[in-house]
């Protein structure tokens, strides 16, 4: 059994238009397995005004889609530059991807750990 600690969860916020894209991406990577979540949030995308029943209103946090990945350490690099290219417009907010360590992981149907639950 491999050590846990050579996992890593790659965690992307980005546009739910390329969602489609960043799933493709990660395919051709190799990335086995991936969980995703509708998020809300702001960062550098520039708030939209808008109106309702003649109010205005402003909308300062954007809907997003949180895809996470939990990958061995020697592919994390692979799988965010796939995440990276799949969710690339060139525009503000896109997203951002973040690398966090995973201490352990165990599958529920087998009781394999560490990279053996991937």
């Amino acid at each position: 059994m491999s050590a846990a600690t050579d996992l890593e969860m790659v965690m992307a916020i980005v546009r739910p238009e390329k969602l489609s894209d960043v799933k493709a991406a990660l395919a051709e990577a190799g990335a086995p397995s991936l969980t995703v979540t509708q998020v809300s949030g702001r960062g550098s995308q520039p708030a939209k005004t808008g109106q309702w029943r003649g109010e205005e209103y402003v909308v300062d946090l954007h809907q997003k889609i949180k895809v996470e990945c939990v990958v061995e350490a020697d592919r994390t690099e692979t799988v965010a530059q796939a995440i990276r290219e799949g969710a690339n417009t060139g525009e503000k907010g896109d997203g951002k991807i973040f690398v966090l360590p995973v201490s352990d992981a165990m599958q529920v149907r087998t009781g394999d750990r560490g990279t053996d639950a991937l």
